[in-house]
């Protein structure tokens, strides 16, 4: 990994780590602190989530500042990330009592019914795209349920890390119950499997989803992954062009191009295909690269060095493969992780652009005969994360997302987001589990059966 800052490319301090022995004693207290609060009433963890909440609007610009630092998120985007954290915790603080009521169940018991009770601590191995949101989405659920968690943040953003834990702590969160677990990879594999610690949930690459779902399934613990995607975006042809075009730059340019559920594969049947690329090419060049600090900037660095390489590397490589470089494609000489808007078509199987998840600012355009070769295409990725469709018929865009399209998350004539209020998860090579909505705070309680007999 390297270590040199994104925006200027000085060097950095290597990271420091917690030693393995420091994390799991964090781990066990936690679980000591968790099975007093788990006791507690929805009320008083709402009044926490409302604290929290209001801590982090007050905090914002700071926060914002730290996330542009740290990874080159755009100044308003990070404050916009604060804002979406804070509706998260209040949304929580409103709904998890009713989701996690008691459901009666008919049977020939006097009561029966299924009780939802949090499962302990989590450990949550978290990324730096959206390092303030991940860490919510899946904290204010758990935490509003009664369990408690330990983070493993990524290593280039312990500012985030500790603004968020930070936040909790002022607010009232039981010393403990929230640790920060700052450790080296392979100390990971000793917080899974140590008794602390009753389930695991990651947000990252495919490849660790693996090795973390391998290691979580050995030790018989429930996991939610969030991994990688591939999300297609299909425009029928009567989809409104100028429309489905802005809509899927905007999708494919939130955080600098990287992020999970970005549009990724913008497939296009023959009949829109020319107007749609040029109309994806002005939005694309319409982005302002520059400092992330500055409220006007709408494309900051990517996060690392490291990521930029492997970027251009894909898109090299698919230029060479044949497809057309239609804008950008060719990094800044200046220092920092600068990668410019790029556009490329005539993109085929085989090249990385089709079949390789492009994590950067990075369109690939694909050509289409007709519907049903547009969702061909759609389908032909190991990934299901998010896709959309466009179409101005919505019976059809209704029906392709609900039944023709393979993700976990399917929007027609918009762009594929995560809101607390919707579940959030993946199939394939994307993960399992969901997050966010009723199925999210769900997902790390037991679903208890009672049986009262007559």
């Amino acid at each position: 990994m390297s270590r040199f800052h994104p925006i200027d490319g000085r060097p950095l301090p290597a990271p420091t780590f917690v030693a393995r022995h420091d994390a799991l004693a964090r781990a066990r207290r936690a679980a000591e602190v968790q099975r007093s609060y788990r006791r507690t009433s929805f009320a008083e963890r709402a009044e926490l989530m409302r604290r929290t909440a209001a801590l982090l609007r007050e905090r914002r610009d700071p926060i914002a500042g730290t996330m542009a630092d740290e990874m080159g998120k755009p100044i308003s985007a990070g404050r916009s990330e604060v804002d979406k954290c804070a509706l998260c915790f209040e949304f929580y603080a409103d709904e998890a009592e009713g989701y996690l009521a008691p459901r009666v169940i008919e049977s020939d018991a006097e009561r029966s019914y299924v009780a939802y009770q949090p499962l302990g601590i989590i450990l949550a191995i978290m990324p730096w795209n959206f390092p303030l949101w991940q860490v919510v989405r899946f904290g204010a659920p758990a935490l509003m349920a009664g369990n408690g968690f330990v983070l493993k943040h990524a290593p280039n953003v312990p500012g985030c890390a500790a603004a968020i834990l930070g936040a909790l702590a002022d607010a009232g969160l039981p010393e403990g119950l929230a640790a920060d677990v700052m450790v080296d990879v392979p100390d990971v594999e000793a917080l899974i499997d140590d008794d602390a610690i009753a389930a695991v949930t990651l947000t990252g690459s495919t490849r660790a989803g693996r090795a973390v779902a391998s290691l979580a399934g050995r030790a018989l613990k429930p996991c939610v992954l969030e991994l990688g995607g591939s999300d297609p975006y299909v425009v029928l042809a009567d989809a409104d062009v100028t429309r489905a075009a802005e809509i899927a730059v905007r999708a494919r340019m939130v955080n600098s191009g990287q992020t999970c559920v970005a549009a990724k594969r913008l497939i296009a049947v023959d009949e829109v295909h020319d107007a749609f690329l040029a109309e994806v090419t002005r939005c694309m060049k319409e982005a302002v690269m520059g400092d992330p600090h500055d409220a006007a900037t709408t494309l900051g660095p990517m996060a690392r060095h490291d990521l930029r390489d492997e970027l251009h590397r894909q898109v090299t490589a698919s230029v060479a493969a044949g497809a057309r470089r239609v804008c950008g494609g060719e990094p800044p000489d200046q220092p920092g992780a600068w990668y410019p808007p790029t556009v490329l078509s005539d993109v085929a199987p085989g090249m990385p652009a089709y079949e390789e998840e492009l994590f950067g600012p990075v369109a690939a355009v694909l050509r289409a005969k007709d519907t049903d070769d547009a969702l061909r295409i759609a389908a032909d990725t190991p990934y299901g994360l998010g896709a959309a469709v466009f179409t101005r018929n919505l019976d059809e865009a209704e029906r392709i997302a609900r039944e023709e399209l393979e993700a976990g998350c399917c929007f027609a004539n918009d762009m594929v987001r995560s809101d607390p209020r919707l579940p959030f998860g993946g199939i394939k090579a994307s993960g399992f589990g969901r997050e966010l909505s009723a199925e999210g705070i769900r997902a790390f309680c037991n679903a208890k059966t009672v049986y009262v007999a007559r």
